[in-house]
């Protein structure tokens, strides 16, 4: 929340305009609501003042794991995507709390044509924060490079041709039953569009699993920080 009285009218302009933090602070100090009211042409004035704005790139946070436990299904029911798509659908309330705020469902199987070809986007959403597309491919395997190049290849269609000039680019995701890390930070290295890995669960794991996850992630954390701060030094015990 923005806190300055006419708050809603800067939230509204910093999202129109995905400025940065630096930005908004900008234009609440120019005075930019009183200008508005004072301004005859609205439509120019918000046009002159998009000239050099410093905008921030959309973030999204992601989970990793998403869990749709909610469906009920056992990992062995679930016999194709397309079947699993049904199933998130009838129980599209709870698969968009999942996933996060802003998201409004749009299409699904979306057919778009690439050369002499048709192919299906598996769902479809726009995030009415972020103004943007989030094109979502599910698979029923592990992840492979290979998936990741398909998605790619949606997004950058969505991006020439269903994109609109105010929006900002479209975003992918891949919910795929297990990924390797390594493998995806390779993966996506040369991709040019924002496109994100994530495992989905059927179910909660146990307890005991749980506990082996949450140590493994605070180990790898741990490597991860060392490497990131090599000039920490160990303090000598006396």
């Amino acid at each position: 929340m923005i806190l300055t009285p006419n708050g809603p009218f800067y939230e509204t302009e910093c999202i129109r305009g995905g400025w940065s933090v630096r930005e908004l602070k900008r234009q609440i100090n120019s005075l930019l609501y009183e200008r508005s009211e004072l301004s005859i042409d609205k439509q120019k004035l918000r046009a002159t003042t998009a000239i050099g704005a410093e905008t921030a790139p959309p973030r999204l946070v992601i989970r990793d794991p998403y869990v749709f436990e909610f469906l009920g299904l056992k990992p062995q029911e679930v016999m194709s995507e397309s079947n699993l798509e049904d199933e998130l659908l009838n129980k599209l309330q709870e698969f968009l709390m999942e996933l996060g705020n802003g998201f409004c469902f749009e299409a699904r199987q979306r057919r778009i044509r690439i050369g002499d070809k048709y192919y299906f986007i598996d769902l479809v959403f726009y995030h009415r924060l972020l103004k943007c597309h989030i094109l979502i491919d599910l698979k029923l395997e592990e992840f492979t490079h290979e998936n990741i190049g398909q998605l790619n290849t949606y997004v950058a269609w969505y991006d020439k041709n269903v994109r609109a000039p105010d929006d900002n680019p479209p975003i992918g995701i891949l919910l795929c039953t297990e990924h390797d890390r390594t493998l995806v930070e390779y993966a996506l290295a040369s991709m040019s569009h924002e496109l994100f890995v994530s495992k989905y669960q059927l179910q909660l794991p146990d307890a005991e699993t749980l506990r082996q996850q949450i140590a493994t992630e605070r180990k790898a954390t741990g490597s991860r920080n060392q490497i990131t701060n090599p000039s920490r030094k160990k303090t000598k015990q006396r």
